[in-house]
């Protein structure tokens, strides 16, 4: 990738480890969609177009539109777990583009999607969010070194309101502190 200047480096290799992280992320919830609306399958394509990328495949308008489609998914699901497990994958999708700007907001790209599938357990626990916080951990330990160093190349995750916001900003603030088990 071309670098200007307040850019990150950035390579394809890198984009598909962001890729990969948020994929096996966004894996692990799924199901919670799946049961909420059996027959809608915008979510399974956006992780499969996930998949696509992170296993060597250009990155093409695949990822884009079915990011943007599991985005919509999680608007018609009735459960709010379903609701973030249909996000995790959409982000997972969106994960190929990660740009190299040397902003806070691109950090989503690398951990919106495991923030989501924490508070979708955590929905799905009936509200427990020491069982998001424990998905947290999870994802924390399955962090490779490749990934905590891109992630190490962006300001930090902007603090915000949401819990996925707070799940994000401890998930980040973990990484970067070398927390990893």
């Amino acid at each position: 990738m071309r670098i200007s200047p307040g850019d990150v480096a950035l390579s394809v290799g890198d984009l598909r480890v962001v890729a990969r992280y948020a994929a096996e992320s966004a894996e692990e919830v799924l199901p919670l969609f799946e049961q909420d609306r059996p027959d809608d399958r915008r979510p399974r394509a956006a992780l499969e177009a996930a998949w696509v990328f992170a296993d060597g495949a250009d990155r093409t308008r695949l990822q884009r539109i079915t990011a943007v489609d599991a985005h919509r998914a999680a608007k018609d699901a009735a459960a709010e777990a379903a609701q973030h497990a249909a996000r995790a994958a959409g982000d997972a999708a969106a994960a190929a583009y990660l740009h190299p700007l040397a902003r806070a907001t691109q950090v989503h790209h690398i951990l919106r999607a495991a923030a989501h599938a924490a508070r979708a357990t955590e929905l799905a626990a009936g509200g427990d969010l020491g069982v998001g916080d424990q998905h947290i951990e999870l994802a924390q330990q399955r962090a490779t070194p490749v990934l905590v160093d891109v992630l190490g190349r962006y300001p930090e995750a902007p603090t915000g309101r949401s819990r996925v916001a707070e799940l994000m900003k401890t998930l980040d603030t973990s990484l970067r502190a070398g927390c990893r088990r």
